[in-house]
C-alpha cells in the first residue's frame, strides 16, 4: 500500500458514511421540492415551481426573516458572552484551564429538552426569577418573560453557548503570548493590545461560533415551540408542520432547501473569514 493511498483510504469510511446519511437525504430533499403535493397529501410527481416560489410569498419570507432575526441576536449575544468566557479561561493558569472548560461543557450532559424545560421553570409567573424579584421587594407587576421572543433568545443562547465557548477558546488558547508583550513593550495600552492583535487573530474562533450558533438556531423548532409557546413561528416550526401536520411535503422540502442554501452561504463567508484572518496571522507572525 502507497503512502498517498493510504489516506484516502482510512478516510472512505466516513465519506461513504457522510455520503449515505447527508448527501443523498439532502438530494431527496431537493428533489421533492419540484414536485406537487397529491390531493389527500402525499405526494403528486408532477414536475413544478410552485414550491419555491411559495418560499418567497410575504407570509413566509416574513416568518424566515423573523427567524433570522431572531438567530442573529442569538448568535451575536452567545459570540459576546462565549468569547469572553473562552478569553477568561485562556487566561488562566494552564492547570485550571481543563476544569473551567468542563464545567463549560457541562450543560451538554444533560437533554436539550430537560434544559429547555428548566427555562419554563425559571421564566413561569411563579418561577425563581418572579420569586426572587418579590423576595427583594418588588411589588409591581413582573413583565412577561416566558412564551415571548426574549425566552427563546435566552434558550437558544444558553443551549448554544458552549459551542462559542469552545470555538474562541482553541484560537486563544494558541495564541503566543510574547506577540502581546512585544506590544506592551512598545507602548500599546491593553485595550490597543486587545483590539490589534488578540481580536484580529481570533476572528476565526468568533466567525465559527457565530455560524454554529445561527445555523442551529434558525433551524431550531423545539425551543421557539416550548418557550414561546406557539405565540409566534419560526423556520424551523414550520418545516415541522408541513411534514407532519400539513402533510406538504414538497413545500416542506423547499421550505429545507432554502435553510440548507443559507447554511451553505454563510459556511463559505466562514471560510473566507478564516482564510483572510490566517493571512493577516501569518503577516503578524512573519
Amino acid at each position: 500500500m502507497t503512502n498517498d493511498r493510504r489516506p484516502l483510504i482510512l478516510m472512505s469510511p466516513a465519506l461513504l458514511w457522510l455520503f449515505g446519511l447527508m448527501v443523498v437525504p439532502c438530494l431527496l430533499i431537493l428533489a421533492l421540492a419540484f414536485f406537487r403535493r397529491g390531493l389527500y397529501g402525499g405526494i403528486e410527481y408532477t414536475w413544478t415551481l410552485e414550491n419555491i416560489a411559495l418560499v418567497f410569498d410575504p407570509l413566509y419570507f416574513k416568518i424566515f426573516m423573523k427567524s433570522a432575526g431572531i438567530a442573529g441576536l442569538a448568535a451575536g449575544i452567545a459570540s459576546v458572552l462565549g468569547y469572553a468566557a473562552a478569553y477568561a479561561i485562556a487566561s488562566m493558569p494552564r492547570r485550571h484551564q481543563p476544569m473551567l472548560l468542563f464545567f463549560a461543557v457541562l450543560p451538554f450532559w444533560s437533554n436539550y429538552l430537560v434544559r429547555t424545560y428548566a427555562w419554563i421553570v425559571l421564566l413561569n409567573r411563579e418561577g425563581l426569577i418572579v420569586n426572587l424579584a418579590r423576595w427583594f421587594g418588588f411589588e409591581g407587576e413582573m413583565p412577561k418573560l416566558l412564551y415571548t421572543e426574549s425566552a427563546v433568545v435566552i434558550g437558544l443562547v444558553y443551549n448554544y453557548l458552549p459551542f462559542v465557548i469552545l470555538s474562541c477558546y482553541a484560537p486563544l488558547s494558541r495564541l503566543n503570548p510574547e506577540i502581546a508583550e512585544a506590544s506592551r513593550d512598545l507602548g500599546a495600552s491593553g485595550w490597543k493590545t486587545f483590539r490589534r492583535i488578540t481580536l484580529p487573530m481570533t476572528v476565526p474562533g468568533i466567525a465559527t461560533g457565530f455560524v454554529f450558533v445561527f445555523v442551529l438556531s434558525i433551524g431550531n423548532f423545539v425551543t421557539p415551540a416550548l418557550l414561546g409557546g406557539g405565540q409566534f413561528q419560526m423556520i424551523g416550526n414550520l418545516v415541522y408542520a408541513q411534514f407532519l401536520t400539513a402533510n406538504d411535503w414538497p413545500f416542506g422540502a423547499a421550505l429545507s432547501m432554502v435553510l440548507i442554501l443559507v447554511m451553505l452561504g454563510l459556511l463559505m463567508l466562514q471560510a473566507v473569514v478564516t482564510e483572510r484572518a490566517s493571512g493577516g496571522k501569518k503577516q503578524i507572525d512573519g
